[in-house]
């Protein structure tokens, strides 16, 4: 069964690597984890030397890993669904969730999904119904959760700037480019100022700052409450920073 599972994984990943899209990038993010855990679990229970094969495994386990965590296959990724003259920048994924939630929502999606199935071929039916009724909604549940992260982006459009961030705010910003003053490289730890919003939730790499000729309004939501601000400026923390910074003056919007 296990072998069963490590085929279904490196298939959802093989798909996910060869056609980039939103949810293969989040399937892989479930995915490159779960196969380095049991990589390095196998390794440490190989007597030494180590099987040649298990080596191999190991490190084709942390090439996943490398590549899920490369901003330039995330840019990638999330562009395989842009529409039309749109470039799509992903948001980074706030530290106090990348350090706690995110892998424990993994391990529940991973765990979920093969619990049923693992108790079935093992002829325990108890344990089985409990997987399949309890862990697969709960898998569901956790991929759902990790699939938002997979959905928060900077989006250059013609039309201007759009921001898309269902963890800070409740609908797509456009902020229109006649309007946008300039957009700012700013150091990670620059204090914000007063008519400033950051939506950083933390993140500090990649932070530029979308300065506005006049205000913008914006539905803000935390811990489920929403609020209507008028800001003149936004700070996010952008995965492919230079690319950006690259790609605006293309689009006619003035960098700094």
């Amino acid at each position: 069964m296990g072998l069963v599972f490590l085929w279904i994984a490196w298939g959802i990943g093989l798909v996910g690597v060869l056609t980039p899209r939103p949810a293969g990038l989040t399937a892989l993010r479930i995915i490159a984890p779960a196969l380095l855990v049991v990589a390095i679990i196998s390794a440490a229970s190989c007597p030494a030397p180590a099987d040649w094969k298990i080596i191999i495994g190991l490190i084709g386990a942390l090439a996943v890993v490398g590549l899920v965590t490369d901003p330039t296959f995330a840019r990638t990724a999330v562009n395989g669904v842009a529409y039309g003259d749109e470039s799509r920048y992903p948001l980074r994924t706030p530290p106090g969730l990348f350090f706690g939630p995110v892998p424990l929502a993994r391990a529940v999606a991973v765990i979920g999904l093969v619990s049923g199935p693992w108790a079935l071929a093992a002829n325990n039916y108890a344990l089985a119904v409990v997987g399949f009724v309890v862990g697969i909604p709960l898998a569901l549940g956790a991929a759902r959760i990790l699939h938002t992260l997979s959905r928060r982006w900077l989006v250059l459009v013609p039309a201007g700037v759009v921001l898309v961030d269902s963890l800070t705010i409740a609908d797509p910003v456009l902020m229109v480019r006649r309007h946008i003053r300039v957009v700012r490289k700013v150091p990670g730890t620059a204090t914000v100022s007063a008519g400033t919003l950051d939506l950083r939730l933390g993140a500090s790499w990649g932070t530029i700052r979308v300065e506005l000729d006049g205000e913008t309004d914006l539905v803000r939501t935390r811990r489920g409450e929403s609020k209507t601000l008028r800001p003149h400026s936004l700070v996010v923390a952008i995965n492919g920073r230079r690319a950006l910074l690259t790609d605006l003056p293309h689009r006619r919007i003035t960098v700094a």
